[in-house]
């Protein structure tokens, strides 16, 4: 009797044994060396499946001799034999192949960021206007300034003047441009060229109508232009150039 009870403890004992035994290990990406997590790893021997934890580590019931097949949807699936308890290292190539970063840099510059720059390429003209003012006010009471009797009376100061005119008259159309642009114009009206070249000529927007209406006012403004280029195409025409005909006959 009691051999029968130490046969049957023994075997008990053995089979619980053989059933805490576990595999751990490591998954990597085959490419990069780095740890990949969210893996499914499943002993198709025992039908048992676990996920590996965010770190890329696994810990499965499995003996040696049984199969474990590591998936993931953006990895090739992979099959591995357990060979023994060691921590296992597991390699998965992913399906996509890694880009090297590159690093994308506004290449377009706003009306904004070009007038800056202008105003710093130029900043000889732009210098004294900060004090154009005729009057100046200080400690000692009212004088001249003399950026602004430069400006007003020297050659220079008034040929500086001109061009900052020409400056600031092309940052106001460059933001008309900015806002009032094809991409933006052809979304809203679905004009083809040459209507939409043509829309654009005749309804183009003021500088300060730009400024003062929001989007869906703005947005407004073309469709409202657009029923009337639509009923009036003709509407704005410039008047055909008058035919000149030169008289070759000579006396």
């Amino acid at each position: 009797m009691k051999l029968w009870l130490t046969c049957f403890f023994s075997i008990l004992c053995a089979t619980a044994f053989s059933q805490e035994k576990e595999v751990t290990g490591i998954v990597f990406n085959k490419d990069t060396k780095t740890r990949v997590a969210k893996v499914n790893v499943q002993n198709i021997t025992s039908r048992k499946t676990v996920y590996n934890t965010f770190k890329g580590e696994f810990t499965i019931p499995a003996n040696p001799g049984d199969l474990l097949v590591f998936s993931k949807p953006d990895m090739y699936t992979d099959t591995l034999k357990v060979t023994g308890y060691a921590a296992m290292a597991v390699y998965m190539r992913p399906k996509a192949i890694p880009l090297q970063e590159v690093t994308i840099r506004d290449s377009f510059l706003t009306p904004e960021r070009r007038l800056a720059n202008t105003q710093r390429d130029y900043s000889k003209i732009y210098g004294s206007i900060n004090n154009a003012d005729l009057l100046k006010f200080g400690p000692g009471g009212v004088g001249f300034g003399l950026d602004a009797l430069y400006n007003a009376f020297s050659k220079s100061g008034r040929n500086a003047e001109k061009l900052r005119n020409i400056i600031d008259a092309e940052y106001r159309q460059s933001i008309i441009d900015y806002r009032f642009n094809k991409a933006f114009v052809q979304g809203i009206t679905h004009l083809q060229e040459p209507r939409l070249t043509d829309f654009m000529q005749k309804y183009r927007p003021g500088y300060y109508l730009v400024l003062s209406l929001g989007d869906y006012e703005f947005i407004n403004y073309i469709k409202t232009n657009l029923k009337r280029y639509l009923r009036h195409p003709e509407a704005y025409e410039l008047a055909p150039l008058p035919q000149i005909k030169w008289d070759t006959d000579t006396k």
